[in-house]
């Protein structure tokens, strides 16, 4: 009795079909990872928002602004006594919510910026940094305007190891340079260049109001059709009184 068997070409055939779906459906998969990453940082912000309430609920409405350069200590470490750690400076690092999963380098222990940007007269575009705190009862359409957003990834973009890194003073957003619209990416590390990652998340980036609730923007750009306009994107950081 002769046995049955595969030949070559049936098992060429279907090895064929096997790649092909697979071809097919690895970039489904690949957009369901990403999704889910930006969901999760998401909620990594919003639960970032909640320490800030609190934050702000102990000091009198206050909360902070600046960076290590702006303010004795920083956003990062100031709210860690909210999300049941100690304050001390360099426990910020074990703090998963501070990291973006979608975030390239995995070093990269401070993975948002904090808004830190005002005008001293809007008609004539002067910039200035708000250096240390606020009080969120002084302003209005807190529910429109960003606190924090996605840290811009890039060979001019300081990776923030640990505490005290000079990469620290620049986690902060208050140049138009700095927006996600912005085309300016640096030769070398310092103050100018892109801090709002202009597509983290597909075609945009997080970002937490100061309202404390979260959300995802669109980008503008040369390949970004259809989202902010550079002045857009300017009111959403821009706190009024």
């Amino acid at each position: 009795m002769s046995k049955k068997a595969f030949t070559l070409i049936e098992l060429l055939v279907v090895i064929a079909i096997i790649a092909l779906l697979m071809a097919i459906l690895m970039p489904a998969l690949n957009r369901a990872k990403e999704q889910a990453r930006a969901v999760s940082c998401r909620a990594n912000l919003k639960q970032i928002g909640i320490a800030a309430q609190m934050y702000a609920d102990a000091w009198n409405d206050k909360i902070p602004r600046g960076a290590w350069s702006q303010a004795p200590i920083p956003w990062f470490v100031l709210f860690l006594p909210y999300l049941s750690h100690q304050q001390n400076i360099p426990d910020y690092r074990s703090v998963k919510i501070y990291r973006c999963p979608s975030y390239p380098d995995k070093e990269q222990t401070v993975c948002f910026v904090v808004n830190n940007w005002d005008w001293v007269d809007y008609t004539e575009g002067k910039e200035y940094r708000e250096k240390e705190y606020i009080r969120l009862t002084t302003y209005k359409h807190l529910d429109w305007t960003v606190y924090l957003a996605d840290n811009e990834d890039g060979p001019w973009r300081e990776i923030v190891r640990q505490a005290g890194d000079v990469a620290g003073r620049y986690v902060d957003m208050y140049l138009k340079t700095h927006m996600a619209s912005s085309e300016d990416e640096p030769a070398t590390q310092g103050e100018l260049g892109r801090r709002i990652a202009r597509d983290r998340h597909g075609n945009g980036y997080n970002v937490l109001y100061f309202d404390w609730h979260s959300g995802f923007l669109k980008t503008t750009g040369p390949d970004h059709r259809g989202g902010l306009s550079e002045h857009e994107e300017m009111e959403l950081w821009r706190l009024w009184k």
